[in-house]
């Protein structure tokens, strides 16, 4: 494992040491599964990715993804913020589209305006599936609110583009922000489930320039709560078309999350009803924190 080249990256961040931070590390062909399990746990981000090699395969380039706990199928921000780093330190060059080889399948990452200091990257997830409904009373009390805090007008469903979550709409802000996850509630509520985390979500901002205000939480992975999380995200944006809830088949949002623990996040989310299958894109800026060598 000796001098491997890492990068620390902020992924749907607007300025640096914002958005989520990411490690990735360089040629990791050589490592075992346990090699890379020891790594992510030793730097502890909520993810991070391994670029088995320099060349792409079959159009893309082989990419894992690992928690401090387990490896991932796929996840949103270790998508962008890799697909960033193999544009930056691989190709080297401004690139419309890089491709990422995951455990989920090939998954696309398209650069808006090439070669832009702060472009914004899109990647196309996979459809949603939606699956388990929940109930009110239940959620509430995984989230340490009160059941008439809960938006009744539109389900507690888990969804998937990949990964499962368990999307949850909230009245209100001020309930946002009393939100106390109990983890023994937690495993209760999901018992059954695929999903092991819960987004929340409601219509109410810090910033008018926003559309919606998000928060995950992850306590069965150890993550109390994410700053940003391009999958879950990913899964909000075909809930939203799928429920209507702004009443209409198309989307285009721009959502803050993060800033409850000081971690202001933005992410894009663009989806649209086509017949009967959902369309989901998410987007957000990357941001260069660190490189270096790991030992």
């Amino acid at each position: 494992m000796k001098g491997l080249d890492f990068y620390i990256v902020d992924v749907f961040a607007e300025k640096k040491y914002a958005g989520n931070q990411l490690a990735v590390f360089m040629n990791a062909r050589g490592l075992t599964s346990r090699m890379m399990q020891a790594i992510a746990r030793e730097t502890h981000f909520s993810e991070t990715t391994f670029i088995l090699g320099q060349k792409p395969y079959l159009g893309g380039y082989d990419v894992r993804i690992f928690t401090p706990e387990e490896e991932l199928p796929f996840a949103g921000h270790p998508t962008l913020g890799t697909a960033f780093v193999i544009q930056r330190s691989i190709i080297r060059r401004p690139v419309a589209k890089v491709v990422l080889n995951l455990k989920v399948g090939q998954i696309p990452v398209e650069f808006k305006d090439p070669g832009k200091k702060q472009d914004i990257l899109w990647m196309k997830q996979l459809p949603p599936t939606f699956g388990k409904r929940f109930t009110a009373a239940k959620t509430a009390r995984a989230l340490g609110l009160d059941e008439r805090d809960m938006d009744g007008r539109f389900p507690i469903q888990e969804v998937s583009t990949g990964v499962p979550f368990v999307i949850a709409p909230i009245r209100t802000l001020g309930a946002m922000r009393k939100i106390e996850t109990d983890r023994a509630h937690f495993r209760t509520v999901l018992k059954g489930a695929r999903a092991r985390c819960i987004l929340v979500f409601c219509a109410e901002t810090y910033s008018r320039v926003n559309d919606l205000n998000v928060r995950m939480f992850a306590p069965l992975y150890g993550i109390p709560e994410d700053s940003a999380t391009g999958s879950a995200n990913g899964c909000l944006a075909g809930y939203l078309v799928e429920h209507r809830y702004f009443k209409r088949d198309r989307i285009d949002l721009r959502v803050e999350q993060g800033y409850e623990i000081n971690r202001p996040s933005i992410l894009y989310l663009k989806a649209r009803k086509i017949t009967r299958q959902i369309q989901v894109y998410v987007g957000g800026k990357v941001i260069l924190v660190a490189e270096g060598k790991f030992f």
